[in-house]
């Protein structure tokens, strides 16, 4: 199959929703990292994104929609949705509420729930319109690997798996959307994203996480949300990271990346305002905040494997605000290697 990289224009966008009609799959920029789409309600068309991905058949994915109005088909609505739905749609929250039939089930990975959102990004929401269906998008890349957050990236996992990708630019927000659950009496957090608890409490009052976002699924635990049950966002090289007061985690890393080297390349991820901290070792530079972190990282991760090197090593963040969404990802890049120091 040969597959087109096509910047996002009128007519570009025209042939995406033909693609998507006709039950095949395409490559979509949204705001939190680009998605790989197709028609939610065709069976068929589902799990030819598996197959694109290599992804399990037991992690659900969230279907993309452009209007508040198209989740009445699809799910049972309450009270809770409404509000998120006026506070933070469109945008990087995905809700999970109870489904109805007319979801195939390897959508929700056999789960009675489905998880929607409303994509931000001009590009996906026109593609959705032109499709006229619901579009089913987990992230773009090959399963396991780091998310993608430049048309590039997915060419690079994707290329002849898929017949085309739209380049829409960068991802603004860099990680994958908030998932909160509904289907109970209190909102909780399955997997942190750019719409953090204290938001979401905010608005409703009370918000919960779930206790599996900081730590792998128990054997036989089922995954209510995408990105939790098995290993996510990993570059090829093991990766750590290292917990603690910042000069001394600094000291520790520097320690173990002058051992690494003396058998190939390593890469250092750091806040910028630590980069004096680590002299001329190789460093990428995380940018200043947590923000900046999670927007740079999926790239950060791809430029690892781009250089081909062994070992990673990364500072770790706050879990607070933004930075649990980050801590999120760079735990389940590492598969939970974190160092206290």
């Amino acid at each position: 199959m040969r597959t087109q990289l096509l910047k996002a224009d009128e007519s570009s966008l025209k042939l995406a929703a033909e693609l998507l009609k006709d039950g095949q799959v395409v490559g979509i920029p949204t705001e939190t990292v680009y998605g790989l789409g197709a028609d939610a309600l065709n069976e068929t068309a589902v799990r030819a994104i598996f197959a694109a991905k290599e992804r399990p058949a037991d992690n659900p994915l969230i279907v993309h929609v452009a209007d508040f109005a198209e989740l009445e088909p699809l799910c049972h609505v309450n009270d809770m949705a409404r509000k998120l739905n006026e506070a933070f749609w469109p945008g990087p929250l995905t809700m999970i509420l109870p489904k109805k039939d007319i979801v195939p089930t390897v959508v929700t990975a056999g789960l009675e729930s489905v998880a929607i959102r409303m994509p931000a990004h001009p590009v996906a929401q026109r593609i959705i319109r032109l499709s006229g269906c619901p579009i089913a998008a987990p992230s773009a890349n090959r399963s396991g690997r780091p998310s993608p957050t430049q048309a590039q990236h997915v060419f690079e996992d994707m290329d002849g798996r898929i017949p085309l990708i739209i380049d829409g630019g960068d991802s603004d927000v860099g990680v994958e959307s908030t998932v909160v659950s509904l289907t109970g009496d209190t909102a909780v957090v399955l997997r942190p994203g750019g719409i953090t608890p204290e938001m979401i409490a905010a608005v409703l009052g009370t918000c919960e996480v779930a206790d599996s976002v900081m730590r792998p699924l128990r054997e036989g635990e089922e995954a209510p949300s995408p990105g939790m049950k098995h290993k996510h966002y990993a570059p090829k090289a093991p990766m750590t990271l290292y917990a603690g007061q910042t000069a001394q985690v600094a000291r520790r890393i520097c320690a173990e990346y002058d051992a690494a080297k003396e058998d190939g390349e390593a890469l250092i991820l750091a806040a910028h305002d630590h980069l004096p901290l680590y002299g001329d070792r190789h460093v990428f530079d995380l940018g200043p905040t947590a923000a900046s972190a999670a927007h740079a990282l999926f790239a950060a991760l791809r430029y690892a494997d781009t250089l081909g090197v062994h070992r990673v090593f990364s500072e770790a963040y706050p879990e607070e605000g933004v930075g649990l969404a980050l801590m999120n990802r760079m735990a389940r890049a590492a598969g939970f290697d974190i160092v206290h120091v």
